[in-house]
């Protein structure tokens, strides 16, 4: 699909992108700002979700790498997770260029409030590491899979969902949750821009610019995840929620 980029499309694009990459490192829920600013210079989902995915995959590989330096990723159950991640979300993606777009865009306008919602949901934040098991590992391998075909198929809250679920089978605090989803969400978006860019479903010219506030975004929110920690992490999920029932207010009304 031959789409030309405008001045007005990176205006749009790019900003909301800085602001998704710094939100998405620090506590997930990035691809909730993202993506309908793809969207909302009016190209079809999945041509949308495959430029999301490349400017996304630029912040997560910043953000996995701050993470790394500050000691801030376990590996076995994240590794565990990524093996998980890689085919999951290659098959969500193939899902996602197979469906109707009208589909696919009704699923959207359901499915993005209820990951906000879900992103608020109280949790009580483990203070110990729980024994890494055979049977938590497994846990780690399904998480991986299950986020992974979600991420692939639509993606926004992807990290949130991650963090929530290694907080619960491992016992991580927010911020190492925070930094081994980075990791586990970083192979999720490699395996699903594998089968958008083959199936020509990235617009290069609006997603490469995009990449660098991204990296921007990835590289500012890792280091603010990092130094104001587990509240701060809530409090910008409030705020990304906020931004999401703005949206779909105008989405309803507009």
């Amino acid at each position: 699909m031959q789409v030309e980029v405008t001045f007005q499309m990176l205006l749009i694009v790019c900003p909301l992108v800085l602001l998704a990459a710094t939100v998405d490192a620090i506590g997930g829920g990035g691809g909730l700002i993202s993506l309908p600013a793809y969207l909302l210079t009016g190209l079809p989902p999945a041509l949308a979700g495959g430029s999301n995915k490349l400017s996304a995959s630029i912040g997560s590989l910043v953000a996995t790498f701050k993470f790394l330096r500050g000691g801030k990723i376990l590996f076995k159950p994240g590794l565990c997770a990524v093996l998980g991640a890689l085919p999951g979300s290659y098959l969500g993606a193939q899902i996602l260029q197979m469906m109707d777009e009208q589909i696919i865009r009704i699923f959207l306008l359901v499915a993005i409030p209820l990951v906000g919602v879900l992103m608020l949901i109280k949790r009580n934040t483990p203070t110990e590491i729980k024994p890494i098991t055979p049977a938590r590992l497994f846990g780690c391998f399904a998480l991986g899979l299950g986020c992974g075909l979600y991420d692939g198929f639509f993606g926004p809250g992807t990290g949130t969902l991650i963090i929530m679920g290694l907080t619960y089978l491992i016992g991580m605090d927010m911020v190492t949750a925070s930094g081994t989803a980075k990791l586990i969400n970083l192979s999720s978006n490699i395996g699903a821009l594998w089968s958008l860019v083959t199936g020509g479903n990235v617009l290069f010219g609006l997603a490469i610019p995009a990449m660098f506030f991204s990296m921007a975004g990835g590289y500012l929110g890792s280091w603010l995840a990092m130094k104001r920690g587990a509240t701060f992490i809530r409090k910008i999920m409030l705020f990304v929620l906020a931004l999401l029932i703005i949206k779909l207010a105008f989405d309803w009304f507009g």
